[in-house]
């Protein structure tokens, strides 16, 4: 598609955020089941059933502008979800694995803001409030779960995973594996 107007550009960047959505429904099980932490698992199946909702949305707004959703695979979701994927092939201690998991989602989480947020306002100078408004919501979910897990590492993940090296510390070790 040959990309002439703003509109245009909004039309394929909401494609490619229902790609990143996609992919991201698929990835979340994954990194919920690799959690030790049950809040950190809990918060990743609650993502997914936002991210779900989420998908429905740009599906909506792909259906307001006559445009389907499908048809763009995103690279940087690949990507980022590859890393995640990394990290969970790492043999890890638990609690330095939460850690990893919540650095990778949040990798996930700064990407969607950001584009999510550059997507609401351009439909906001196209006149697309309604369009706007779904993407405003889905926006407002993505930084209350950046801050759910900025929480969660700030208060006990961080800090267990910190204790595991200062165990391993003191029982001879220099805190390599």
């Amino acid at each position: 598609m040959k990309m002439k107007t703003l509109r245009d550009l909004l039309v394929d960047e909401l494609k490619d955020l229902f790609s990143a959505d996609n992919q991201l429904i698929k990835a979340l099980p994954k990194m919920a089941k690799a959690a030790a932490n049950p809040e950190l698992r809990a918060g990743f199946l609650e993502h997914l059933e936002q991210t779900k909702g989420h998908a429905e949305r740009l599906q909506r707004a792909c259906e307001r502008l006559g445009a389907t959703p499908k048809g763009k695979k995103c690279a940087a979701m690949e990507g980022l979800i590859e890393e995640g994927k990394e990290m969970m092939e790492e043999d890890a201690e638990p609690s330095v694995l939460d850690a990893g998991l919540i650095a990778a989602a949040q990798k996930v989480e700064h990407y969607e803001m950001a584009s999510y947020g550059t997507v609401r306002t351009w439909a906001n100078l196209l006149g697309e409030s309604e369009i706007a408004g779904l993407l405003q919501e889905t926006l407002d979910e993505e930084k209350a779960t950046d801050e759910k897990l900025t929480k969660l590492a700030e208060e006990m993940v961080n800090e267990e995973a910190e204790a595991g090296d200062a165990a391993s510390m003191t029982r001879g070790g220099n805190g390599r594996r």
